[in-house]
Formats: structure tokens, sequence, C-alpha cells
């Protein structure tokens, strides 16, 4: 079992480090690259936290530690928040920490009165389409080039609240 909290604004730092192990473990899962990531300000990182939910999740034992995964949320759309950058450090996986950090968005989103969580994922992450197909997200049929890397594409998934 994982310990998941949300992060601080004085936290951009290690947000800005777990994001970038993150983009050079995993570099064909997500949207932005480990260059792009790298030239960001402070104050930019900062405002990633404040413009939605960014969770940390801690293995069992690791609290005082490195985080050992991430995700965010974003309410931007009415009624859907979107879940982006779930990532688990390789050492973490299979300890649920991602079923953490998925709850975590999920019950967020109902706080928040959305009816619903959609998320993007690239279409060959077979470990991360599993695990969101058991927290009840299906196929919404949506597909598009992944941002970082036109040859992959990224297909939509979603579950109601």
């Amino acid at each position: 079992m994982a310990l998941v909290r949300e992060t601080t604004l004085e936290e951009w730092e290690v947000l800005r480090d777990i994001r970038l192990e993150a983009l050079r473990d995993s570099p064909d899962f997500f949207g932005s690259t480990y260059q792009d990531q790298r030239a960001i300000t402070p104050m930019a990182w900062r405002e990633s936290i404040a413009r939605g939910v960014t969770f940390f999740a801690y293995a069992s034992g690791s609290a005082g530690a490195s985080p050992s995964g991430l995700v965010s949320g974003l309410h931007e759309v009415p009624d859907t928040v979107e879940l982006v950058s779930l990532w688990v450090r390789p050492e973490a996986r299979g300890q649920g920490v991602g079923q953490g950090l998925v709850r975590a968005v999920v019950d967020w989103a109902r706080e928040h009165r959305a009816a619903r969580v959609h998320l993007w994922l690239t279409k060959t992450n077979d470990q991360a389409r599993l695990l969101y197909q058991r927290w009840g997200f299906a196929l919404t049929g949506e597909s598009q080039p992944l941002p970082s890397n036109p040859e992959l594409i990224e297909i939509g998934m979603a579950r109601p609240l």
C-alpha cells in the first residue's frame, strides 16, 4: 500500500526532479520531452502545481524519501477532470503506487463535482491501460498523435463518476 498526498507549491523542485526522471525513464509515454521540461523556470513549476492538483506517492515505508510516483489532475473543462502525467518508479511498480495515484485523482474529481475522469495514454502502454481498466476506465474511441513524438499514437480513456 502506498501513502499518497497532495504536493505543495514549495515542493516544485521535488516535482521537477521526479518529472524529469519520468521523462528519462519513459520518454514515449508523455506528451512533453525531457529537454522541454528541463528548461522550465521555477515559477512555471509552481504554476503547474497551482493549475490543478499533483499528488506524490510513497511506497510502503518510504514516506521520508523521494516520491515513488506522481500524477496530476486538471479541471479545465466543465464536468471533466483530466488525469495526466502518471508515473511510478520502476522499483515501486507492482506495489499499489499506481492504484493509489489513480484513486487520488478520482477522489479529487468527485470532490470537485466532475462527471468523469478522462486521460490520454500511448497506445503501446499496456501496463497503464490495464491499470486504468481495473479502475473502470474504458476506451473512448479518441486517438491523436503524441505531441512529443507524432510517430506514436495516444488513445483516450474515460470513466464516469
